[in-house]
């Protein structure tokens, strides 16, 4: 629970977060969550004492829609998402999670199987520590999606999740990150 307290107050730091996470809420889609890099790397920022938005490029938001798996659809939430974030200074970047196996082998060379939850996309991040999903709920409250726990993001571990991801995507991620984060430990992808 303290470690918890402290992801959260940590995130909080990130003024761009807390608005892409009040902004979001607002869209009201199903099963969302502002997810990956902005929340691991806000927090790897507090752990080295660097400003909360430093080397974060963009802010994910991920729900699952599987009513409608049109490209128009999800075009249309990203805009709706546009109007929203209109004036922050930072990328929002809208997903419906219930369309990716349509695109995914083409984008990175291996099948994906089609998601049955925005929880079950989150699962497959090349890299244990960017499996993390935050939502406001109503009320105020802060969901927290953390599958792998939270240790590895507090203690810069980079952690490889070889259930995706090829290993070419996860190198590529981890090399970007330890230019930015130099203290990061990164672990080797399996043999």
């Amino acid at each position: 629970m303290e470690q918890l307290d402290e992801f959260r107050s940590v995130l909080g730091r990130n003024e761009i977060l807390t608005e892409v996470l009040a902004g979001t809420a607002t869209l009201d889609l199903p099963g969302w969550y502002v997810t990956a890099g902005c929340l691991f790397q806000t927090v790897w920022n507090g752990v080295t004492g660097r400003p909360p938005v430093h080397g974060i490029k963009d802010y994910d938001v991920f729900y699952f829609d599987d009513t409608d798996l049109s490209w128009e659809a999800e075009d249309a939430v990203v805009k709706a998402g546009r109007e929203v974030f209109d004036g922050l200074p930072a990328d929002v970047e809208i997903r419906n999670e219930a369309r990716v196996h349509l695109w995914y082998e083409q984008k990175f060379g291996v099948p994906c199987p089609p998601y049955d939850s925005t929880e079950s996309a989150i699962d497959r991040f090349a890299a244990t520590t960017c499996c993390l999903g935050v939502r406001l709920e109503p009320g105020g409250n802060w969901r927290v999606y953390a599958p792998h726990g939270l240790s590895d993001v507090f203690n810069l571990v980079i952690r490889p999740n070889p259930v995706l991801a090829p290993k070419e995507v996860y190198e590529a991620k981890a090399a970007r990150w330890k230019e930015e984060w130099p203290e990061l430990t990164v672990l080797p992808w399996p043999a």
